[in-house]
C-alpha cells in the first residue's frame, strides 16, 4: 500500500533530482529515504528515477507519478488547513513565499502589521524566484506567495494588493541622469543592466524597454540590487529599480541618480497568489490587505 510518507519522499526527490538533497529536505538520512523510494516502486511494479553519479532522472512513469503525487499532497495540506479556516481569522501557521525583489523592502512593515493585527499568526518565511514559488505553492510546500501578478495559473487565485511603480538608475555623469522624465526609448541594450534570467524584475524591465532585443543585453549574472547599483555607479550602465527599493535607501551613493519615466509611468502589480482549492480564502484576503497597508507605507513615503 502506497504511504504519505512515500508520496511526500518521492516528491522532494522529483523537485531535487538528487537523493541527499532531498532526504536534507525531508529531514531523514539518504539511506532511509531511498528505501521508501524503492517500496514505492515496487508498489507500483517499476522504476520510477534513474539512479547515476549526476543525481536522479526520473523515469516516463515517474514522472507521471510525480504529476499525481503533486496533487495529492496539495489535497492533503488542503484537508488540514479545514482546521484552520474554521478558527480565527489568521491564525495558526502559514508559510508564505515572497520574491526576492519585493522581499527585503516590504516584510519589516508587513510582519509588524500582522504581528500586531493578528498575534496568533505564525509565519514562515521562503525568498526565492517567482518560478520556485509557483511550483512550491500550486504542490502545497507554500500556503501563500507574494509575486508580481498576474500569474496566469489555473490552479491559483490572485489579489492584487497595490502598484509599484519603476525608475531609472543612472550614472551621475550620464546624459541620462541629465534627463527628467526619463525616456524608455532612449536606454540602448549595450547599456542596460538586469537581473540574471529567472527573476520576474528582468522581464518586466524588458517589457518597459519593449524596444531591446534581450540576446544584445550583456550578462553579468546578478542577483542583488546592490551589486547592480554598483555597477551602474561606476558607469556600467543604466539599471530600472523599483520605487519601493528606492524608497527603502537603497540608493545612497553620489555617483548616482534615479530618475522617473515619462507619463504614464511604467509599473508592476504586487500581490498575493494562493491555490484556489485551500480552504483558507478569508485568510488570504485578509493577508492582502495587510499587502496593501505595507505597500502604501513603505519607507519614504
Amino acid at each position: 500500500m502506497i504511504s504519505f510518507k512515500q508520496l511526500r519522499y518521492f516528491d522532494f526527490l522529483a523537485a531535487t533530482g538528487h537523493f541527499g538533497k532531498a532526504a536534507d529536505r525531508a529531514g531523514v538520512t539518504q539511506p532511509a529515504l531511498s528505501m521508501q523510494i524503492r517500496a514505492l516502486e515496487r508498489t507500483l511494479g517499476g522504476p520510477l528515477v534513474e539512479r547515476g553519479a549526476s543525481g536522479a532522472r526520473l523515469t516516463e512513469l515517474g514522472e507521471r507519478v510525480a504529476g499525481r503525487a503533486a496533487t495529492v499532497l496539495a489535497g492533503v495540506r488542503d484537508l488540514e488547513e479545514l482546521a484552520f479556516a474554521q478558527g480565527e481569522t489568521l491564525s495558526g501557521t502559514l508559510r508564505l513565499g515572497i520574491i526576492p525583489s519585493v522581499a527585503p523592502f516590504l516584510l519589516p512593515s508587513l510582519l509588524g502589521r500582522a504581528a500586531t493585527r493578528y498575534p496568533d499568526l505564525l509565519m514562515s518565511i521562503r525568498e526565492t524566484i517567482t518560478a520556485t514559488l509557483v511550483e512550491e505553492l500550486v504542490a502545497g510546500d507554500l500556503d501563500a506567495i507574494v509575486a508580481s501578478l498576474p500569474l496566469d495559473h489555473e490552479e491559483i487565485e490572485e489579489a492584487a494588493a497595490f502598484d509599484d511603480r519603476f525608475l531609472l538608475a543612472a550614472p551621475a555623469g550620464s546624459p541620462h541622469a541629465a534627463r527628467s522624465p526619463a525616456l524608455a526609448d532612449l536606454i540602448s541594450a549595450d547599456e542596460l543592466l538586469l537581473l540574471e534570467d529567472g527573476h520576474c524584475l528582468r522581464d518586466q524591465a524588458l517589457a518597459v524597454c519593449h524596444a531591446i532585443d534581450p540576446a544584445r543585453l550583456r550578462s553579468f549574472g546578478a542577483t542583488s540590487f546592490p551589486t547592480l547599483l554598483q555597477l551602474v555607479a561606476a558607469g556600467h550602465g543604466l539599471t530600472l529599480l523599483p520605487e519601493m527599493a528606492v524608497n527603502a535607501g537603497i540608493v545612497n551613493d553620489p555617483r548616482l541618480r534615479v530618475n522617473r519615466f515619462a507619463a504614464p509611468e511604467p509599473y508592476r502589480v504586487i500581490g498575493l497568489a494562493w491555490r484556489r482549492s485551500s480552504p483558507r480564502r478569508r485568510d488570504f484576503v485578509a493577508l492582502a490587505e495587510l499587502l496593501g497597508e505595507a505597500g502604501a507605507m513603505a519607507p519614504g513615503d
